[in-house]
């Protein structure tokens, strides 16, 4: 039996709380066979001690399934999640890792399980909001906004930033310093490649970028970092809850059950990884005309019945008009442009409630 009949086997086990197997993820390190026994080596991040044991037996009860298999030894070895060494004299250093205090006061992924849905647009929007909501209470420059779409890295556009970000320090200690506009502090694979360079990597590429845009940017002290996530729950999803403690998550969908079934499984991804849900935000909920007519061109009730089902609930209703579209074309996002709009309220609402909720958690789930 070869090493590679044995990763095959490998990849009937998912990840816990994830549709990928271990094997892509890159977390079998070795395998072999000789006389009847299986060796493998599994190296894992996680701070959940349930995982490792839940996967040593899952493996191991895989490998006994192959013919000619007597026994199977496996080796794992677990790093902490928290425990990650951060660069010397590390300002920026977001996680509070290997006994550093945390700079970003809360960490919040902005979600959604399907593409499509304005998950981008939404986070760009907040992010404005959430600045201008503490600019007036006296803290300008304390959010920031970390893009994790590594394929299709749509913020930089909608945020009117363009160029590549500096850099401080040399060698092991440089920090790549955020750009900033609309006073959100903004990191993105958008900034470090060309626009016509297709960005085709494997699982662990992914991995170390999300962790170098955690542990060697160089964020400052932050009242919020968002966290817009790509569709799915694969790569990048599970790097950020390894590198990154998240204080919660949000969940973006459009009403319909298309959406809606989606998003409820991104959700219920989070809670199996012990990140708490912040609530849901229904995005493109309705179109009024110009006579002032409420059209439901998505349907209606998914957001609210998509938060019930994950035992949380809804932040707001985003309307779906021409002018977010355009702002996030121009780089002049609405809350920016137009604060006092409706769509300017929303997300003004939405940024409020969700800096209360952080600061009072919502109550776990019995």
């Amino acid at each position: 039996m070869t090493d590679a009949e044995i990763k095959a086997q490998l990849q009937q086990v998912k990840y816990p709380g994830f549709s990928r197997d271990i094997v892509s993820f890159g977390l079998v390190r070795s395998a072999g066979f000789i006389d009847g026994i299986v060796k493998v080596a599994l190296a894992l991040t996680t701070s959940d001690p349930k995982i490792p044991l839940h996967l040593k037996s899952e493996v191991d009860k895989c490998l006994r399934a192959l013919p000619g298999v007597r026994d199977v030894i496996i080796d794992i070895s677990v790093q902490p999640a928290r425990a990650a060494t951060p660069p010397a004299n590390g300002p920026g250093n977001l996680p509070g890792m290997g006994g550093t205090p945390k700079t970003a006061k809360y960490a919040v992924a902005i979600a959604s399980g399907k593409g499509g849905v304005g998950k981008s647009t939404f986070a760009v929007n907040l992010a404005c909001a959430l600045a201008q909501v503490l600019t007036a209470q006296g803290r300008p420059g304390r959010v920031g906004l970390m893009d994790c779409d590594i394929y299709g890295p749509s913020v930089p556009l909608m945020m009117g930033l363009q160029g590549r970000p500096e850099v401080e320090g040399d060698g092991a200690s440089s920090m790549l310093v955020p750009m900033e506009r609309h006073g959100v502090k903004v990191m993105s694979m958008g900034f470090l490649v060309d626009d016509n360079t297709p960005v085709v990597w494997r699982g662990p590429m992914i991995m170390k970028t999300i962790q170098q845009f955690v542990q060697n940017v160089k964020w400052g002290d932050l009242d919020v970092l968002l966290v817009d996530l790509p569709p799915g729950t694969g790569d990048a999803q599970l790097s950020l809850v390894q590198t990154l403690p998240l204080d919660g998550a949000v969940i973006v969908t459009t009403p319909q059950p298309a959406a809606t079934n989606v998003a409820r499984k991104g959700g219920l991804m989070f809670q199996k990884v012990n990140v708490p849900l912040l609530g849901v935000a229904e995005n493109m909920s309705y179109f009024i005309d110009p006579s002032g007519q409420k059209h439901l061109l998505f349907g209606e009730g998914g957001g609210i019945i998509t938060a019930e089902k994950l035992g949380t609930s809804l932040l707001g209703q985003v309307p779906l008009i021409p002018e977010i579209r355009a702002g996030g074309d121009s780089g002049e996002p609405i809350v920016v442009t137009a604060p006092d709009s409706l769509a300017g309220r929303t997300f003004h609402q939405i940024a409020e409630t969700l800096l209360a909720r952080l600061v009072k958690p919502m109550p776990a789930r019995m």
